[in-house]
């Protein structure tokens, strides 16, 4: 069973994830890459915690978003991680943990196991914020997989704010597979970008597979290819049939 690291939440863990990711990974992730961060203005009004929602493709997004958030926010912010990958050694478990502040969390079926739901609840309760990769896994292709509707669900029961963010170019650096980072084939570095979308308020009687829908179309409006839900599309195929047969 996969166990949360709770000491990597600790104040000198804080610091010490502070050193990995600002004077460690940044400076290394920028002899491959050149980035981009836009919209994180849409964060200075918000109330903490919320819920960042990503797409995802290589493992260099949780570097890369944590290393874009202001330094305030990232402290604050908990990475929801698959367990079944990341919890499975115990030394592996505590490495991540404590580089990345991640979580442990099953990513088999719809919604969070009670221990994944607990956890994550006490995490937002104490005022953590949570990243969320809502495909599940890493993008093979590069395009945006289906959004699992998890993060909608957190966000309306805590009455918290969804903040999508579309990273682009990490397919290109460090495919799923890959050991390690790559420049482009004339040896320039790759072009990444962060970008965090406007906060997403999930109404009350709102679906979730809705909520994760404004997700996506935010994805989509940053360039991505996405794939929509097919319980979304299908709601619009009956609805369009609907008004077809109004007289």
């Amino acid at each position: 069973m996969s166990q949360d690291v709770a000491w990597a939440r600790s104040e000198p863990a804080c610091l010490a994830r502070e050193v990995v990711i600002s004077v460690l990974l940044r400076p290394l992730i920028a002899t491959y890459t050149r980035r981009e961060v836009t919209g994180r203005d849409h964060l200075a009004s918000l109330t903490r915690p919320v819920v960042f929602v990503a797409n995802h493709c290589s493992h260099m997004d949780t570097p890369l978003i944590l290393g874009a958030l202001p330094r305030s926010w990232r402290r604050r912010t908990a990475v929801a991680a698959a367990a079944d990958h990341f919890y499975t050694r115990p030394l592996l478990a505590r490495t991540v943990s404590l580089a990345f502040n991640t979580v442990p969390v099953q990513r088999k079926g719809q919604g969070a196991p009670p221990d994944d739901a607990s956890l994550l609840t006490r995490l937002l309760d104490e005022r953590w914020s949570l990243l969320v990769f809502a495909e599940g896994t890493r993008s093979r292709s590069g395009d945006v997989g289906r959004l699992r509707s998890g993060a909608a669900l957190l966000a309306t029961r805590h009455d918290l704010a969804i903040v999508p963010v579309y990273v682009a170019g990490t397919h290109a650096t460090m495919p799923a597979g890959s050991r390690w980072m790559r420049r482009g084939s004339d040896r320039r570095r790759q072009d990444v970008r962060i970008a965090f979308g406007l906060p997403i308020r999930p109404a009350p009687d709102e679906h979730r597979t809705d909520v994760m829908e404004r997700v996506r179309l935010f994805f989509e409006s940053e360039g991505a290819t996405t794939t929509p839900d097919k319980r979304i599309v299908a709601r619009s195929r009956r609805s369009a049939a609907t008004a077809s047969d109004r007289p």
